[in-house]
């Protein structure tokens, strides 16, 4: 009697770079979506953690009459609260040190971007290690180094993201495909584009974030805008 025995055929070396290939092409087709889906819930993050420092400068506003400047800190130290927290200086993460000295939050999650600059807050909010450097992701708008108020024109922005490493109103458009974060005194957060060019971020033809006059959100009267900078990671 004739046996009849079936034998398993394993993979020629042209099989396995044909699946080798295949695989290779569904990767390179799939990563680009997949990073603009990341930087999609990125963007989001900071959307929604850019309206939570908002709702806390509201209420910072109510208790101290304007949003966080220079003469504020005098007035929580003397309410006996920031102890140990340096809430003097000119940037960004000094002014919104300010919302966690005055009470408002007890969290650095809200002032978290993931920006090539930043890293992950520890959540420790004592001394020197609340909003260290790094920790904060959003750059401060102020005028004449004074804050603002809900009392100004409600299109102004005043909390924005990301900015580039460098320059007074300049973005990165990488971790946001191109987009920057802008938040309104109305507490509106908008994703406006970044001009690939020179990096700014426009409000209307013709005029940036911080353009001043006549048809603009600032007005031709009270001064120049600035945005104070985060402290980058080192």
């Amino acid at each position: 009697m004739k046996m009849n025995q079936n034998h398993r055929r394993g993979f020629t070396l042209v099989e396995l770079l044909v699946v080798i290939v295949i695989i290779a092409s569904l990767a390179g087709l799939t990563a680009p979506m997949v990073i603009r889906q990341r930087k999609k819930a990125d963007q989001t993050e900071a959307v929604n953690n850019s309206r939570q420092v908002g709702l806390a400068m509201f209420e910072f506003e109510t208790e101290y009459g304007r949003f966080p400047d220079s003469t504020t800190v005098s007035q929580i130290t003397d309410a006996g609260l920031g102890t140990g927290l340096t809430m003097t200086g000119t940037d960004a993460n000094a002014y919104f040190r300010q919302l966690i000295g005055a009470g408002f939050t007890q969290s650095e999650t809200m002032f978290y971007v993931k920006t090539p600059q930043t890293s992950k807050p520890d959540g420790n909010i004592n001394g020197a290690a609340a909003l260290a450097a790094g920790e904060v992701g959003f750059g401060y708008i102020l005028r004449n180094n004074v804050g603002l108020s809900t009392a100004g024109n409600p299109a102004r922005p005043y909390v924005v993201t990301p900015l580039a490493a460098s320059g007074t109103d300049t973005f990165n458009p990488d971790p946001f495909d191109g987009k920057a974060v802008v938040l309104r005194i109305d507490n509106s957060a908008t994703s406006l584009q970044i001009n690939p060019t020179s990096r700014q971020v426009t409000l209307s033809p013709g005029n940036t974030l911080l353009s001043t006059g006549v048809n603009t959100v600032w007005g031709d009267t009270g001064g120049t805008p600035a945005i104070s900078r985060p402290i980058p990671r080192s």
